[in-house]
């Protein structure tokens, strides 16, 4: 199974690596919008987790190009320290599969994996 982690926070970085480390996964891993849509022009991802807030390019480009562009259905799992109820309404309409907040529940990052990735 290949992962793509989208996000620009070392902490979330270091609690999303934690959390992959003993699942049977490969992940990489892009510090930037940019990097993550040069990711996704070149290979092709079983799960995407992405920041909603990124420099270059957001959560919402990634969303973009993989939904109406790329015209996949890849599981994406949002993550945001903005928890507001319409943005995460937002977010799950625009084709996000499952939205958490910020600082990351291990234990619903964990819940979310095993559904997406059959561990």
């Amino acid at each position: 199974m290949k992962v793509l982690v989208c996000e620009d926070d070392d902490v979330v970085v270091k609690v999303i690596q934690l959390t992959l480390s003993d699942k049977n996964v490969e992940a990489t891993f892009a510090r930037d919008g940019s990097r993550a849509m040069d990711q996704l022009k070149k290979q092709s991802f079983d799960l995407i987790i992405t920041d909603i807030h990124m420099p270059y390019f957001n959560g919402d480009a990634i969303l973009k190009l993989v939904r109406e562009e790329q015209k996949k259905a890849i599981p994406i799992i949002m993550i945001s320290s903005d928890d507001d109820e319409e943005v995460v309404k937002l977010a799950l309409k625009s084709g996000v599969s499952e939205f958490i907040s910020k600082p990351i529940d291990t234990e619903k990052l964990n819940k979310k994996l095993k559904k997406y990735l059959k561990l």
